[in-house]
């Protein structure tokens, strides 16, 4: 399955980011940096995926992607030295 899910991501006081999602509010997880951060999206996505299924609630509409072979708008963060 290929989802489209907005991500938002927290500087925290302490160092390192939280990353939320205001269409999937379950999804919630952290990193150290940016990219470690991005990284475990995966896992907090397939968790989060898994409690709505397990809960036999339908998951948000427009997070799945049905149609691969179309355009889809993506942003990333990009560093840049």
């Amino acid at each position: 399955m290929i989802c489209k899910v907005p991500l938002v991501l927290a500087p925290q006081p302490e160092g390192g980011f939280t990353v939320t999602s205001p269409l999937l509010p379950e999804l919630v997880t952290e990193g150290d940096t940016i990219k470690e951060a991005l990284e475990n999206v995966r896992d907090a996505l397939e968790a989060a995926i898994e409690a709505y299924r397990d809960l036999g609630r339908p998951l948000p509409k427009n997070l799945q992607i049905s149609d691969i072979t179309s355009p889809v708008w993506l942003e990333a963060l990009v560093s840049i030295s």
